[in-house]
């Protein structure tokens, strides 16, 4: 008998223990880098002359290891044997497939400290952020064998006198994985598991910016006895690799989440159909977010000021997530922007390494200098009230950012910046705050700071997101709590963590049988 679900709890950091715990492991994982990492194709591994390497953000002189670079004929080589997998993949029974996810789960939960640490430098995590990473790679896990095993009981249908109807799910086939580096653990592997336990095999085509993370979770799938071929490990160009995948007439699905062009794209090559195709092949796509968080003229200011700059400067800001516009009423803005900018200003910025850190680096130099650009930008359309620049040079550091009085149209209110920087913009009522929250082309998460009843039940119809939150943060959606995805660009409305989620990998078969 399985357990109900229930959430991996988060590590706590003030017990002493704990931290002695987290500090061992960033000591274990520091005497493991720079190692090489390859290929997997149907079980075997796989060097390669092309190699990329990973870096620490924080520290970009730190090798964290070097990669294998597929190229297209490996691409080919691992789809076809994902098609060869999947012909004894898809007739395991779910509740086998179920008993390998709890499996790689319960390794991963001993492991925990480890996979956190490895996130640390590689990714440039808090031990906080890192922590409720794994956490929540532990809930895919957890969560989505539970429900390829519900998904497997006799699902009712309305009987009719002389037939016996049975509906079921059935895998759709080969499956292209492409996760993105800001949750290199728990968003990779949940993609990768909700595949996997609908019966489907894949081709796991990691992060450019946190391949070793991925590696890692390799290793730990082997570890519990993963067939050879269900799951194959390609790191390689998204131009190159990345699109060969997609336009594959033997993939069936592609999985992603990332940014809004990329997912654009995958969605465009996907609907072209390649010669020897046989289907129409689904993409499955969460895209970003341009986030707001509304502040009403009648609401707990101090729980205002923390919801904003805890969405915003987790991770330093580089969520999907991540609340980038703060929509404030004028009768309370100038006392909320204040409770923000002095939060913002006791915020230490550093080497994620060090406990004591609330902000780390950027992911890399591409990302640092777009953000620049962007705060260039902003100190055009706003007041800077806080940061505006880089941080320590060492690493890709920005300084958390907060621009005053900014219009609804200004760039860094419409364009998805993924850095820690917020808009503050001015609201003369309720309702205008709807509408300047709906003004985006994305839809993935926002929330209300109110008291007022009407006002709530008016968002709950109007805001226009797929994860809305009330009086609390827009960030930290929880597996089984917050199923999570959005409207508009913000993807397909997947709800990862959800109970419709698994459907999306299925296809569902229906046979009558006449008495």
């Amino acid at each position: 008998m399985v357990e109900p679900f229930c959430n991996e709890p988060f590590t706590d950091f003030s017990q002493s223990g704990n931290r002695e715990a987290f500090a061992a492991a960033l000591k274990k994982v520091q005497a493991q880098l720079g190692q090489e990492y390859g290929l997997l194709i149907g079980g075997e591994k796989l060097m390669t002359a092309r190699k990329a390497v990973s870096v620490n953000p924080a520290d970009p002189k730190q090798v964290i290891g070097t990669v294998s670079q597929a190229d297209t004929a490996l691409a080919d080589r691992a789809i076809r044997a994902a098609a060869r997998a999947f012909t004894f993949w898809k007739s395991v029974p779910p509740a086998g497939r179920a008993r390998l996810l709890y499996k790689i789960a319960a390794n991963l939960r001993r492991r925990k400290a480890e996979f956190s640490a490895w996130m640390v430098v590689e990714a440039g995590k808090s031990w906080a952020e890192a922590d409720a990473d794994t956490a929540e790679a532990i809930d895919f896990l957890e969560f989505y064998g539970r429900e390829t095993e519900r998904l497997a009981q006799r699902q009712p249908l309305t009987r009719i006198p002389g037939e016996d109807n049975e509906l079921t799910y059935i895998p759709l086939g080969v499956g292209v994985i492409i996760p993105p580096w800001n949750f290199p653990l728990a968003i990779m592997a949940g993609l990768t598991s909700a595949a996997v336990a609908a019966g489907n095999t894949v081709v796991l085509k990691p992060a450019s910016a946190t391949p070793v993370v991925a590696a890692k979770f390799m290793e730990l799938l082997q570890l519990a006895g993963m067939p050879d071929g269900v799951v194959n490990f390609l790191p390689g160009s998204g131009q190159e690799v990345g699109d060969y995948l997609v336009e594959h007439p033997l993939t069936r699905f592609i999985s992603f989440t990332g940014s809004r062009e990329v997912g654009l794209r995958i969605n465009e090559l996907a609907a072209k159909t390649a010669p020897g195709q046989r289907w129409i092949k689904r993409v499955v796509a969460e895209m970003g977010g341009k986030d707001a968080i509304i502040v009403d003229s009648d609401s707990d200011l101090e729980l205002a000021a923390e919801a904003i700059t805890a969405s915003a400067f987790g991770f330093a800001g580089q969520k999907c997530s991540a609340c980038s516009r703060a929509i404030v009423h004028e009768s309370v803005y100038d006392d909320v922007l204040r409770r923000v900018a002095e939060r913002v200003s006791r915020l230490r910025v550093g080497d994620p390494s060090d406990p004591e850190i609330d902000v780390g680096p950027v992911i890399d130099a591409k990302a640092h200098l777009k953000i620049l650009e962007y705060l260039e930008i902003g100190s055009t359309e706003g007041r800077v009230v806080c940061g505006g620049g880089a941080g320590d040079a060492k690493g890709y550091y920005i300084e958390p950012t907060v621009i005053a009085d900014v219009d609804v149209k200004a760039r860094i209110a419409q364009e998805e910046i993924f850095g820690p920087v917020v808009a503050f913009i001015k609201a003369a009522s309720f309702d205008q705050a709807l509408e300047l929250a709906n003004d985006s082309e994305y839809g993935l998460t926002g929330a209300v700071i109110s008291r007022n009843r009407a006002h709530l039940e008016k968002a709950r119809t109007e805001f226009h997101v797929g994860n809305l939150y009330f009086n609390r943060k827009c960030t930290g959606a929880l597996v089984g709590v917050h199923p999570f995805g959005g409207f508009n660009m913000s993807g397909t409305d997947s709800k990862a963590g959800g109970r419709d989620y698994l459907l999306q990998f299925t296809q569902a078969k229906v046979v009558s049988e006449r008495f």
